[in-house]
């Protein structure tokens, strides 16, 4: 990520980057969401966590219940919409969610739709969440990503973690396992 990505803005509500603004889901949000969340190419990756949204309804229920459950989760845990800030347009989501199965380890998620791939919007994403992550006192964030996801593994390293390893312990699933600490956030790479 270039030295300009890393700016990120944290308001009491959203949390600003130079390209995107992150901000808590609404219900009225399902239409945007569906074009994330129903794109199988996205969710493939995310199950047995989560599994593809069928219609409308549905992603309107699954928007309903993370604002409920968001309510639940210790902070910094909680879900955000990825909006576009030229645009506003909404382009996906990123979590910051307590991983199973004891809810110590805080795990990183991005999804984006498929039409902004490639443009450094997840990493810029992940990145807003681990500043905001480590401003609440956290001191370590990763990232879980099955061995055949190439663009969430390339996403994680630009986020700036490190890969500490193979586990099963997550989701019952052999996962590779990323991690950020708080001391390494927005450390230049040696050259």
């Amino acid at each position: 990520m270039s030295e300009s990505e890393h700016r990120v803005i944290l308001e009491e509500d959203r949390i600003l980057t130079p390209r995107l603004v992150l901000r808590r889901w609404r219900v009225e949000d399902a239409d945007a969401a569906l074009a994330v969340y129903g794109a199988d190419e996205v969710t493939r990756w995310l199950a047995p966590a989560m599994t593809t949204a069928p219609d409308g309804p549905a992603m309107r229920e699954l928007l309903s219940c993370w604002r409920a459950n968001g309510d639940s989760l210790e902070k910094p845990a909680g879900r955000w919409a990825v909006e576009l800030r030229e645009t506003g347009e909404l382009i996906g989501g990123v979590a910051l969610l307590p991983l199973p199965p004891y809810g110590v380890d805080l795990e990183v998620g991005w999804q984006l739709a498929r039409p902004v791939w490639g443009q450094g919007l997840a990493a810029e994403a992940g990145h807003a969440i681990a500043h905001y992550a480590f401003e609440s006192g956290v001191d370590e964030v990763f990232a879980v990503v099955r061995p055949g996801n190439k663009r969430g593994i390339a996403t994680a390293r630009r986020v700036g973690m490190e890969w500490v390893g193979e586990t099963e312990k997550y989701y019952d699933l052999r996962l590779q396992v990323y991690r950020l600490r708080k001391g390494e956030l927005d450390v230049p790479a040696l050259p």
